[in-house]
């Protein structure tokens, strides 16, 4: 799957922190915390349906397909956490999906300093 689909997800759970915060903060955050986690929650569906498209008929790997299917059930379990008000567990999945988003995408980002091909390392100029 692409940079995008990579990326879309870990704003999406960020947006979701933010807005965690605004809840303790503003008399409306509840509401704009609601609408953050319904909008995890869409991205994580649309995330399994590229994933599947990808692979079928895009002829991609279907290795992307298990990972937006546990994330989809991650951030399912996240909000009956959250609507049933058990905060002991919901806060520490949620730092998990962000953290696991973030290290998804990470995983696609270039690396600086080191050479794309296997075995020769980037070589800077010496002075």
């Amino acid at each position: 799957m692409g940079t995008f689909m990579r990326v879309l997800p870990t704003l999406a759970v960020f947006l979701s922190a933010v807005t965690a915060g605004l809840l303790l903060t503003t008399p409306n955050g509840h509401a704009l915390h609601s609408a953050a986690a319904y909008t995890v929650f869409v991205v994580a569906v649309v995330q399994v349906v590229a994933a599947v498209l990808a692979w079928k008929p895009g002829g991609g790997s279907p290795w992307p397909i298990g990972y937006a299917v546990v994330f989809l059930a991650l951030v399912t379990a996240q909000v009956v956490l959250g609507i049933a008000h058990v905060t002991a567990v919901h806060v520490p999945l949620g730092v998990l999906l962000f953290g696991v988003s973030l290290s998804r995408l990470s995983a696609c980002l270039p690396l600086r300093g080191r050479s794309r091909r296997p075995g020769r390392r980037a070589s800077r100029a010496a002075a």
